[in-house]
């Protein structure tokens, strides 16, 4: 039974000084229930996954139609850059409450089906880059931005997991696209122009229903001291040891490492989609669903087992795993052997997209909450090279005979990223320590 003195709106403090503000249920707030805020981010978000992983998977439809490596691969990296650019800055103003939420997504959806539509259209690399690359990046940045903040604060007791989850859809809502696209190329001007009437829909009716809670605020059925003191919780949601201002986190030890984590893990995931798409040893279609369904289903799994294990364990494992694929994916590759390719795609896929929740949980665990959206936009922001990279490794395996090249040197920033993540340590505490 629901404790009556914690339905009241008031603001407590736990232990370590964190304010709840206890107040109104979401029904009462909303008129609808939590799961509402959490199941139309999602949606929305797996309405715009197409504009990255798909693009990634039409690349070998794209290059039939007698386009140049290079004007099929420029487009992808330009949003994959305007993407990261906009993405944490729309979470920061929605934070401070600069951007409404509803006004985001609505101007997110308009540009993503836009988006969309380009890809469909388009005849010329300059629409693409602005249709496409400008205004889809920045589309897609607004609705990343507005559903993961939307799934954090209506999710306060879980934001972690929950936010793993929906940035899953991400991927695997982009598997029946690279599916169609993948056993007819003839399919991809109605494939994305599909997706873009998905997109205006899914996300518009997100815009229209999505709302954020007041700062700060607390599900009433929970009681947040007895929350704050349970060692779930603590193990769960472990907090900083203090709150980082931008310049501070900069100065520490552990920002560094985050950059080149996201940086190299990001670059080979983007490469996979597109090596995979092209490399002709197994069906195209099936090898790309299989490595999108696995990377988004691997940011949930991965979270729940970060709660267990560690976020630190986790991420270096998950990042192991995504080297071996490649080297395994080389291996299948020169062998000829669809098989070996689809057992690739498992450790490829499962490593290929959990890292990123991995990362923004690690950089609210480490410096805390005040300046998260700052800081982790600092962070994230490396994924513009990311893209960059992962373009230059997917020009390489399209220009040179066989993939299997270009598998064994992205084996080489994923193993940077596993062991380069073997070093992080929380901020504050000494070396000698236990993470």
């Amino acid at each position: 039974m629901e404790n009556t003195e914690l339905v009241r709106e008031e603001l407590v403090r736990d232990w370590r000084g964190r304010d709840y503000l206890v107040s109104r249920s979401p029904h009462d707030l909303t008129g609808r229930s939590r799961s509402w805020m959490f199941w139309l981010p999602w949606a929305a978000m797996a309405a715009i996954g197409p504009l990255q992983y798909g693009y990634a998977a039409a690349v070998p439809a794209l290059l039939e139609s007698g386009r140049s490596v290079a004007s099929v691969l420029a487009p992808l990296a330009v949003w994959i850059a305007c993407q990261a650019a906009v993405a944490l800055p729309a979470a920061l103003l929605l934070r401070r409450g600069t951007l409404g939420v509803r006004l985001a997504l609505g101007t997110g959806a308009a540009l993503s089906g836009a988006a969309l539509l380009t890809v469909a259209l388009a005849d010329d690399v300059a629409t693409l880059v602005v249709g496409y690359a400008l205004l889809g990046g920045v589309g897609a940045g607004l609705v990343y931005g507005a559903c993961t903040e939307a799934v954090a604060r209506w999710h306060p007791e879980r934001p972690a997991a929950r936010v793993g989850f929906t940035t899953g859809a991400f991927a695997y809502g982009t598997a029946p696209l690279a599916v169609a696209v993948g056993l007819d190329g003839d399919l991809l001007a109605p494939a994305f122009t599909v997706a873009a009437l998905i997109a205006w829909a899914v996300v518009g009716t997100a815009a229209a229903l999505v709302s954020l809670p007041p700062r700060h605020w607390w599900p009433g059925h929970i009681d947040p001291r007895a929350w704050a003191r349970d060692r779930l919780s603590l193990r769960r949601n472990r907090r900083a040891l203090r709150e980082f201002s931008v310049g501070q986190a900069l100065r520490t030890g552990a920002f560094p490492v985050l950059v080149p984590i996201l940086v190299c893990a990001g670059a080979v995931s983007v490469f996979d989609v597109v090596a995979l798409a092209t490399a002709g040893t197994a069906p195209a279609w099936a090898a790309v669903a299989l490595l999108l369904a696995l990377n988004g289903a691997g940011r949930a799994c991965a979270m729940l087992a970060a709660e267990a294990a560690g976020r630190e364990r986790v991420l270096a494992a998950l990042l192991a795993l995504l080297a071996a694929g490649q080297l395994l994916l080389a291996a299948g590759t020169a062998a000829g052997s669809a098989a070996m390719v689809l057992a690739a795609a498992v450790p490829a896929g499962l490593g290929g997209g959990a890292f990123y929740p991995l990362v923004a949980s690690l950089a609210r665990e480490y410096f805390g909450e005040e300046q998260l959206s700052s800081i982790h936009g600092a962070v994230y922001s490396a994924k513009a090279l990311a893209g960059l990279l992962g373009a230059g490794l997917a020009a390489l395996a399209l220009t040179s005979p066989g993939h299997v090249t270009a598998f064994l040197l992205a084996a080489v920033p994923a193993g940077i990223a596993a062991i380069t993540a073997t070093a992080l340590r929380r901020p504050g505490w000494p070396a000698t320590l236990p993470r």
